[in-house]
């Protein structure tokens, strides 16, 4: 007997077994609530918002369980929503959606839904997406082409400001301390960036002719297939840091970029902007954003 395969046979098969209990209890849960929520709605048409209160009362009579009047509610406007969205995905829980509730807009709460979807984020990890108001910190361009369902390049994603912690509460901030507040914590940096991005290293040593200069963060993003230089600026943004960061990008391209990679990303994280260094950037492969501290 081949025990091993029979071993590993009855393992995906419990497997296929969760996942498709998983699916069905979920799918059940979403068409149960949405149809109380159409319930409760016809119900207040004909006898007034009062009647939540009563049912509530009843529900918890009879079934032996807590349904209150906010839970109640919760289902009301989850049976809103999704007329509104005219669908529902059933890669979300009702847990999910509960958290997209109290948003008002329709276009933030359809990119919560698709980043959701896109990496099967936890209900803790949606969360915390909307806390840190990432929605807000995307480009207007970035929104409008989210909303004109138009494809978006890795510079369009990356937030603005980027969050950075500063866990010992520093006032003075050199570069320096900036790089060491970012490398303390480089999981949840990486995450503010966006999605895809994994960290190579820091201070990369470039020899330019005979002298030696040092990327502050070298990055590659999966997703778009690149590299990403990062040069971290405590001060507004200048014409020079243009300059300097193009130099290490084409560097990049030159020596380290295989052919199959696509062209070198440049993000300068400076403490204050200057939209107009940028506005005249014939390099749309450079981007900035400011940084603030939480």
């Amino acid at each position: 007997m081949d025990y091993y395969n029979e071993i590993k046979n009855e393992l995906i098969n419990n497997e296929i077994t969760r996942k498709i209990k998983n699916y069905s209890i979920n799918k059940s849960d979403l068409n149960t609530y949405y149809n109380v929520g159409k319930i409760l709605n016809d119900a207040g048409k004909h006898y007034g918002e009062g009647i939540i209160k009563e049912y509530s009362k009843k529900l918890t009579e009879d079934l032996g369980k807590k349904y209150d009047i906010s839970s109640l509610n919760k289902m009301k406007k989850f049976y809103y929503l999704i007329k509104k969205m005219a669908t529902v995905s059933p890669k979300l829980t009702y847990s999910h959606y509960v958290e997209l509730l109290p948003i008002n807009d329709i276009n933030k709460i359809k990119y919560y839904i698709n980043i959701t979807e896109q990496y099967n984020l936890s209900i803790r990890e949606l969360r915390n997406r909307i806390k840190s108001k990432e929605y807000e910190r995307l480009p207007d361009k970035t929104k409008d082409k989210l909303v004109n369902e138009s494809n978006s390049n890795i510079t369009d994603l990356v937030k603005n400001p980027i969050l950075i912690k500063n866990t010992n509460n520093y006032e003075i901030i050199s570069e320096k301390i900036l790089q060491k507040l970012i490398l303390e914590d480089i999981p949840s940096f990486l995450k503010e960036l966006g999605n895809g991005f994994t960290f190579i290293d820091n201070e990369y040593k470039i020899k330019l002719g005979n002298i030696y200069n040092y990327i502050d963060l070298l990055l590659f993003n999966y997703i778009y297939n690149c590299f990403v230089v990062i040069e971290l600026k405590v001060t507004e943004l200048k014409k020079e840091h243009i300059g300097q960061i193009e130099i290490y990008m084409n560097y990049i391209d030159k020596t380290i970029k295989t052919i199959n990679q696509n062209k070198t990303i440049g993000i300068i994280i400076c403490k204050h902007d200057n939209k107009y260094i940028i506005e005249y950037c014939s390099d749309k492969r450079i981007i900035s954003r400011t940084y603030e501290f939480i």
